[in-house]
């Protein structure tokens, strides 16, 4: 992939793909930001197939029983710590809370993507310089 290049991401869930192994799975696990607030959980992973990594949590928070649900992207590299029920992030809920929404109908991925990592303040995975982080692990 040449630099500036944005692949299809996909959710985990919807590939051929597979966790290697249960114990590095992180969906399901409640989501806390740096002063330990819980966010939500992360409901899916999406996942770069091109590269079989994985690029963003898919954080799911509010409603009740499904219903009044919102869905928010979280690029992986603000992964600061994963243990067995929890999946830490080292920002705050309200970074989380005034991150770009995404909604096919109105914005293109790529566009959407871009946007999302300028907020959260990182070197999107395509660009020049760009470090891969330690967490979650590839699927």
């Amino acid at each position: 992939m040449k630099s500036g290049d944005i692949p299809v991401l996909t959710r985990l869930s919807d590939s051929h793909h597979a966790i290697r192994s249960a114990d590095e799975d992180v969906r399901g696990r409640k989501v806390t930001d740096r002063s330990g607030n819980e966010l939500g959980k992360v409901g899916d992973l999406i996942i770069d197939e091109e590269e079989h990594k994985v690029r963003f949590l898919l954080l799911e928070h509010g409603g009740f029983l499904g219903i009044g649900e919102k869905k928010s992207y979280i690029p992986v590299d603000a992964v600061a710590d994963v243990t067995e029920d929890h999946v830490r992030i080292d920002r705050t809920r309200e970074e989380v809370a005034d991150a770009p929404e995404y909604d096919p109908e109105l914005v293109e991925q790529s566009e959407f993507y871009d946007r999302l990592y300028t907020h959260y303040g990182y070197v999107p995975f395509w660009g020049t310089g760009y470090v891969p982080p330690r967490f979650p692990y590839h699927p």
